[in-house]
């Protein structure tokens, strides 16, 4: 009887803490693109300052690419850095300051540690998040995070 007590008691608990364990795993993933684009941001301006010439992060399919605007001669030409976006995901990038209708999917970096300033939204199956970069600081405004809107 005892024993009968024991396991019922371990199923409530486990019945109780499975679904918190989803929405931790789902925050970690969601948390991870965000960095993922953080870091891949402070990447541009940081090699455009060190290099003195403008980085671009171009968006690719199902994946991000940092280069150099222009290459040096004799310089490899693929890009500095790759980012793939997991199964699933969703970008999109928009430039509130653009007189383009349409511009080109490319974010600037320039050697000043000024970027174009944008808003990247994120859309996955854990949720998503919306944030507004700024063009002096490269920072991050977050418009929301979390479940889908």
């Amino acid at each position: 009887m005892e024993m009968v007590l024991a396991i019922a008691v371990l199923l409530v608990i486990l019945l109780v803490t499975v679904p918190s364990l989803g929405g931790i795993m789902a925050d970690r993933a969601l948390r991870r693109s965000l960095e993922d684009m953080n870091r891949m941001i402070v990447q541009a301006q940081g090699r455009s300052m060190a290099e003195g010439r403008p980085y671009l992060i171009v968006w690719g399919n199902k994946q991000f690419l940092l280069r150099p605007e222009v290459y040096f001669k004799g310089e490899n030409h693929g890009p500095a850095m790759t980012l793939k976006w997991q199964k699933g995901d969703a970008f999109n990038l928009a430039f509130p300051a653009s007189i383009e209708e349409e511009p080109p999917a490319e974010w600037v970096f320039w050697p000043s540690g000024n970027c174009e300033p944008a808003v990247v939204t994120y859309r996955g199956k854990n949720g998503g998040w919306k944030a507004s970069y700024s063009a002096l600081t490269g920072r991050p405004e977050m418009i929301y995070y979390g479940k889908q809107r």
